[in-house]
């Protein structure tokens, strides 16, 4: 019988309604997400922390802790970038180990770590740490589709993440490029092989999530990986609603539909009241082509918008192909953040100027070997021309960079501010957001403590009166 991973609270809002979802709104829902009997909730990182303190305005620590209250039955579960944190560059390690132990510390049970590239050099701090202190660790596949990327090079690679002794191995299919038969054989074949844990997280872009999960479920895997309508299918992971009734009854797993239903209740308020702006038909309609070019719904629309501020949305075929091509060059890398992001602009900016006229600062650093080592060698002409004799490093990307906690705790205290642990990591990520959200806090503490005075004193002024 499998389990269920519920990503309503993180993955699900991220792929559909641009991670708006707040605090706020998901707080009538916790005691009923508790009752559901979900294996875990991911309800952090990925590009949460980012969005909570750019443009929700909230401290991304204070979200975890509430969560936390509220649901005590069930595991709370967050997806950690390996050395990336939930940023989009790497960080050394004393920030990593940092941040983990005071994610674990605020409620974090489940760390499931992925790498860009599928470097276990840059995911290997991050589990270690987590199994440190406790935590149920899930290594993860970053799935996708190309001439190496075969059914081999994932059991090889799941052999590698396995031998870092994490509890469960993951597939992580984030651009939903997985067919059902395949999944069926690379479950299969972990299984078989590693006697582990299996989960399996499929996106519903192309269409096939949910025969994804009946044929995963077939081949033995413990895990998948679900949302609750409506807020699914498209760009996200498939109802659960509807793979419960999809699956066999003796292999169905143990939920409160009832509660699953007051859930979706409440979640379609939300979508079509306060969050209908953010709506778009089209990340909610799952996309076939997707299994021919192999590019995520996210990055088609931010190609459209650039091109059609530079006046040549024709050119929008020529990019894609592009894309793989850019793919091919720098050795197959997963579309997957940030890696999708280096390939996509570069893609771009061959089409507009010519090939590798222009090559951005994030391509070099990838050529050179500062983002971790990719699937298949880069091709020798795209090193040339990149670097331009330059030789690219061996070592693990992290092992160059410094130790940075204390500097960045010595910066806020500098600025006027006594750091908690948590702000002094969060500055560490994302310093100019996290300056920006500690001075407002600032601010408003200040204005508060005004204002309670002046009533304090009008109160005092009154009675003496």
């Amino acid at each position: 019988m499998v389990e269920i991973v519920d990503t309503t609270l993180r993955d699900a809002h991220q792929s559909l309604i641009a991670t708006r979802l707040s605090t706020e709104d998901m707080l009538p829902i916790l005691d009923l997400i508790d009752q559901a009997g979900f294996y875990s909730i991911e309800m952090w990182g990925g590009a949460t922390f980012d969005v909570m303190l750019r443009y929700l305005k909230e401290d991304p620590w204070h979200r975890l802790r509430i969560i936390r209250e509220r649901v005590r039955r069930t595991k709370l579960q967050m997806l950690l970038r390996g050395q990336n944190l939930v940023g989009y560059r790497h960080y050394p390690d004393d920030v990593v180990e940092k941040f983990i132990e005071l994610s674990y510390r605020n409620g974090i049970e489940v760390f499931r770590v992925f790498d860009a590239l599928n470097d276990v050099r840059n995911m290997a701090t991050s589990i270690r740490k987590a199994r440190e202190l406790g935590a149920i660790v899930q290594g993860t596949i970053t799935y996708t589709v190309s001439p190496v990327h075969t059914l081999e090079y994932y059991v090889k690679l799941a052999e590698e993440i396995a031998s870092l002794e994490v509890d469960h191995i993951v597939i992580k299919d984030m651009a939903g490029l997985l067919d059902p038969y395949t999944t069926f054989n690379l479950v299969k074949e972990i299984k078989s092989r590693l006697k582990i844990p299996v989960d399996v997280h499929s996106h519903f872009t192309g269409g096939l999530a949910i025969a994804n999960y009946v044929k995963a479920v077939e081949a033995g895997a413990d895990f998948v990986d679900t949302s609750i309508s409506p807020l699914a299918y498209g760009t996200g992971q498939p109802g659960v609603q509807s793979l419960y009734y999809a699956l066999p009854e003796g292999l169905r797993p143990r939920l409160n539909m009832e509660a699953v239903r007051r859930i979706s209740h409440h979640l379609e308020k939300l979508l079509f009241g306060k969050y209908k702006s953010l709506l778009d038909v089209r990340a909610f309609m799952p996309d076939p082509n997707v299994l021919e070019h192999q590019i995520p719904g996210g990055m088609i629309t931010n190609f459209l918008q650039q091109l059609r501020q530079l006046g040549a949305e024709d050119k929008l075929p020529e990019v894609l192909e592009e894309v793989r091509r850019v793919r091919e060059d720098l050795g197959w890398p997963p579309l997957v953040t940030p890696t999708s992001q280096i390939v996509g602009t570069q893609a771009l900016l061959n089409v507009l100027n010519g090939r590798y006229s222009v090559v951005t600062k994030e391509v070099r650093d990838y050529v050179k070997g500062l983002y971790g080592r990719p699937p298949a060698p880069i091709k020798k002409e795209v090193i040339e021309i990149v670097l331009k004799g330059e030789e690219p490093i061996s070592v693990r990307p992290a092992d160059l960079l410094k130790p940075a906690l204390e500097e960045c705790r010595r910066a806020l205290v500098e600025k006027g501010f006594n750091p908690s642990e948590e702000q002094v990591v969060t500055y560490c990520i994302f310093p100019d957001l996290a300056l920006e959200f500690l001075e407002k806090s600032r601010t408003a503490s200040k204005t508060k403590l005004e204002k309670a005075f002046e009533e304090l004193y009008d109160e005092v002024l009154g009675a003496t009166l």
